[in-house]
């Protein structure tokens, strides 16, 4: 991935994300340099499609309905693949266990570096979140203070776009991870992935709670 490119929750930041995925056949042809500037949901979303084609690479038969399925098409959040990632909540964790891409948890001594992330910055979830996509990296310590500090990548606004950034896991109010385990299964399961999680589709304006996200994500606590 690129560095930088700019930070911005904007119109224009969606419709360069969706010019950076275009569709060549049935493979996806994915450009991140073009998805400038970005924000979180949209730059791990990058990560995730880069991550299933060269996964399923030796599949030459992928169809023409999975790679338009992938596309950014200005779904509303809950709405087809990517309205589920760019939802509030637990919108990539849903995906997963929708499609069974693999499984997600709550526990940070599970989580390996590479695991899909979403933070909740308070303790919300839906219209009145705080939240960010990102990609685990790890978890290190403040040489001076000695607390726990938690590294991850993404778009973030004070790396002025992509980039590496660590805070202290004191800020984190909750999280999710999502570990991307059996990418074929975006083929194999498109087919029964209902058009629109209602769920989802609600956050946009209803309050729910972790407790709630974790169990529509079929997450056990």
């Amino acid at each position: 991935m690129p560095k930088g490119g700019g930070y911005a929750a904007s119109r224009e930041a969606t419709e360069n994300l969706q010019k950076a995925i275009s569709r060549s056949g049935s493979q996806l042809a994915i450009a991140p340099r073009l998805a400038t500037p970005s924000y979180c949901s949209g730059a791990t979303y990058l990560v995730f499609l880069q991550a299933v084609q060269a996964l399923t690479a030796s599949n030459k038969s992928v169809d023409v309905s999975v790679s338009n399925a992938l596309l950014v098409k200005g779904q509303c959040d809950g709405s087809g693949i990517w309205g589920r990632w760019n939802a509030n909540g637990p919108g990539t964790a849903c995906l997963f266990h929708e499609l069974q891409l693999g499984h997600s948890f709550i526990s940070w001594e599970s989580a390996k570096p590479g695991d899909f992330m979403k933070i909740f910055w308070n303790y919300n979830v839906g219209i009145r979140e705080h939240g960010h996509s990102a990609v685990f990296l790890g978890l290190t310590k403040d040489v001076n203070s000695g607390k726990a500090l938690v590294r991850f990548w993404s778009s973030n606004q004070d790396t002025n776009g992509f980039g590496e950034r660590q805070v202290p896991r004191e800020k984190i109010f909750g999280v999710i991870f999502s570990r991307l385990e059996y990418p074929e299964n975006v083929q194999r399961n498109l087919a029964t992935l209902p058009r629109l999680n209602t769920y989802l589709a609600s956050l946009l304006s209803a309050d729910s709670s972790l407790s709630e996200a974790l169990q529509k994500a079929g997450i056990a606590e």
